[in-house]
């Protein structure tokens, strides 16, 4: 029970990397708020039968007010908020030559400023109470240029997630490198989860000469996304801020 009696906002529960982390983290003893555009009724119905406290706040993360009262909201509920898990996001593909601004301006508000408004607005519970733990989700995209290789295969970067995808998760990696230093001084860890290609819909038709690239020759799962959230979000991982932890089955190492 690494996380007996702490409280945890997840976003992005709704899908399957947060579906785990909220699963994760109930298991291991934690209380619930969670956030997706839409309610999880089945997901907080399924934690609250393990004897967890759930709350669920439909939440649009790319807007500071609802962000603001989902943080209240969890305050409100549960008392405080020890942990943040950044989970909210979303993809896009193509190639930066018909990448429309609109898609930009769309992808980098949901996967960067998202991440952004949802942690200013734990930093003021977090520091009254001299204790937290922000983990975002970043991705290898944000490091390797892309998994596609259209110098063989034009058409693989059509397949592929875009540059936009990619900058806006570089610049989650960056937020997690300021807030770490900026809260350090509060007892706030901020860390950032790097997952590669995880087994999921949206990665079904994940070519097999890309996932042969791989090489712990698979693609990874959501548990195991959820649980290097869960390590960083305990006390275990006290002395380690802005780490950008790599969980991609060796497909890229720094």
């Amino acid at each position: 029970m690494r996380l007996a009696g702490r409280v945890a906002i997840i976003t992005g529960a709704g899908g399957g990397i947060g579906g785990a982390v909220a699963r994760a983290f109930a298991l291991e003893g934690a209380d619930l708020c969670l956030a997706d555009l839409q309610a999880v009724p089945q997901l907080v119905a399924e934690l609250t039968a393990r004897g967890r406290t759930v709350i669920d706040v439909p939440t649009d993360v790319t807007r500071e007010a609802p962000v603001n009262a989902l943080a209240r909201a969890a305050v409100d509920a549960l008392g405080k908020v020890d942990i943040l898990v950044n989970v909210a996001g979303t993809v896009s593909f193509g190639a930066a030559e018909t990448l429309t601004a609109a898609e930009w301006d769309r992808v980098l508000a949901v996967n960067l400023k998202g991440t952004f408004l949802c942690c200013q607005a734990v930093i003021g519970c977090m520091r009254r109470q001299k204790y937290g733990r922000i983990v975002n989700l970043g991705s290898i995209l944000a490091k390797n240029g892309g998994n596609a290789r259209p110098w063989l295969d034009r058409a693989e970067q059509g397949n592929a997630a875009n540059a936009a995808y990619g900058a806006s998760k570089a610049g989650v990696h960056a937020l997690t490198l300021y807030l770490a230093r900026e809260l350090a001084a509060d007892g706030i860890t901020v860390n950032a989860v790097a997952p590669g290609p995880i087994a999921s819909a949206m990665t079904k038709g994940f070519p097999e000469r890309l996932r042969n690239l791989i090489p712990a020759g698979r693609l990874g799962t959501a548990d195991e996304v959820a649980q290097a959230c869960l390590f960083l979000a305990s006390e275990s991982a006290g002395f380690i801020t802005a780490e950008i932890l790599d969980v991609n089955g060796g497909m890229w190492g720094d």
